[in-house]
């Protein structure tokens, strides 16, 4: 396996230095990377990578992905999402269940992984079903997915909320044997029918049908006393709403298992933008006023809210160009999530390189149950690192994108950073801000003319 010494670089954004990765793992910090990566350079395999500038990050972990493969191959691929989570600093992402057939079965949880495993571009983790087909009537196999090779230990109908409380109750009570958590969609079903945005003052003025926050905030309430009362784990997924965030803080001040993500596009984006009846902004849960957007920027810096995830969502051409009524909802996100939280969240001072580690790594991995990734850069750990440029600057264009789908909500907009350099274990899979080429077994080929340097 090619070594790679990486100097000059800045570790969580502290001071800088060298880092040697080899045989998978950060071999050496400091000083000794440099006299340790000697062994290396005289047998031929040794890369220098010139990170000045650079800030050095434990690999993403994104907990609520879309990958659409099996069913949805027009709009994404294992392979296809695995490679722009790549570019986007993505080590690991956890696949929604939401597939076709859905993700309710041993059998079909390990497809996912296996295909993962074989596209060698970032660990897939299988989300397993909360109840069968997403039909919100019996549990799904639990714990035949938890025990299966994929490993289960997180269970969502995302895409719809298990609206059932006793459904709900149990599906908190079983995944407790298995250390699983149960990550809800909070959209009580009969406030939104027929909603296609915010419900609010805009709704009002264009005429599109409301979506009100209660709809997030009610079943969110329920959920943490449901999780209080049998002593189970509660994931909120992509919350949105003012309201939400003072539950889940009461929640966590009671001492209740709850945590709870926010997405980038609930970060920056607010639901003026549906004036422009452009179906690229219809998103579920959808875009909030900029109270909400606050509001949440606020709980995920007071650690209310516990990460990051993107809850990217592609979709095919077809399904997003039409009226907005017809459309689907959601958004990519793996290549610009990065980008946002530096933009809204680090650039202001609302967080630090350090929490950006925590929010968008370590936390998503302690939640999701994943021990090898949001590791801390240090001796003996897995080299799953990535290299980011913080001063750079870039206007989004989404056909430059490694997703097969072209749904962003950024398209135009000038956001700051730039990914240079992914690491899985050891191996590059994305090089100079490319992305490398599939191997013959799988895994990302090493970068051209890898024995020497490489420049930044």
């Amino acid at each position: 396996m090619t070594a790679y010494l990486i100097t000059d670089v800045s570790v969580l954004g502290g001071e800088r230095g060298d880092l040697l990765l080899a045989d998978g793992l950060v071999a050496a910090v400091g000083p000794q990377a440099r006299a340790q990566a000697e062994d290396a350079e005289t047998s031929g395999d040794l890369v220098t990578i010139n990170a000045s500038g650079l800030i050095a990050l434990p690999g993403l972990v994104d907990l609520h992905t879309h990958l659409r493969e099996p069913g949805r191959e027009d709009a994404e691929t294992i392979l296809t999402g695995t490679q722009s989570a790549a570019a986007g600093g993505f080590t690991a992402v956890f696949a929604m269940a939401n597939t076709s057939p859905v993700a309710d079965t041993a059998g079909v949880v390990e497809q996912v992984w296996r295909l993962g495993r074989d596209a060698g571009y970032a660990d897939v983790v299988p989300v397993g079903a909360v109840t069968v087909g997403l039909g919100g009537e019996r549990l799904a196999e639990l714990g035949a997915m938890a025990e299966s090779a994929a490993r289960v230990r997180v269970f969502s109908d995302d895409g719809k909320c298990v609206h059932d409380p006793v459904l709900m109750r149990r599906a908190l009570e079983y995944t407790k044997a298995y250390d699983g958590v149960v990550a809800q969609h909070a959209q009580e079903p009969r406030l939104t029918e027929g909603s296609q945005m915010h419900e609010g003052v805009v709704s009002a003025q264009i005429g599109l049908a409301g979506w009100p926050a209660v709809a997030e905030e009610a079943i969110v309430a329920r959920d943490v006393l449901l999780a209080e009362h049998v002593g189970g784990r509660l994931h909120v997924q992509h919350l949105s709403t003012a309201g939400s965030v003072e539950i889940v803080r009461w929640a966590k001040e009671r001492g209740i298992k709850v945590t709870a993500e926010a997405t980038p596009h609930h970060l920056l984006l607010t639901d003026e933008l549906a004036r422009s009846y452009d179906p690229v902004y219809k998103v579920n849960p959808p875009l909030r006023t900029a109270e909400d957007v606050a509001a949440v920027k606020a709980g995920l810096a007071d650690g209310t809210i516990d990460i990051v995830a993107t809850d990217h969502a592609p979709h095919a051409r077809q399904d997003k160009d039409c009226e907005w009524s017809a459309a689907a909802f959601g958004m990519t996100g793996l290549e610009t999530a990065l980008s946002v939280v530096q933009h809204v969240m680090v650039d202001p001072g609302l967080l630090t390189w350090a929490d950006v580690a925590r929010v968008m790594s370590t936390e998503p991995a302690r939640i999701g149950g994943l021990s090898d990734h949001g590791r801390p850069i240090e001796v003996g750990e897995p080299a799953s690192i990535v290299l980011y440029d913080p001063a750079v600057r870039r206007t989004v264009e989404p056909a430059e994108h490694r997703s097969r789908s072209r749904n962003s909500p950024y398209t135009g907009l000038e956001l700051p950073g730039q990914v240079r350099w992914t690491f899985l274990r050891g191996r590059a899979t994305v090089a100079d801000g490319e992305l490398l080429p599939k191997g013959p077994l799988g895994a990302p080929e090493g970068p051209p003319g890898s024995a020497g340097k490489a420049p930044r």
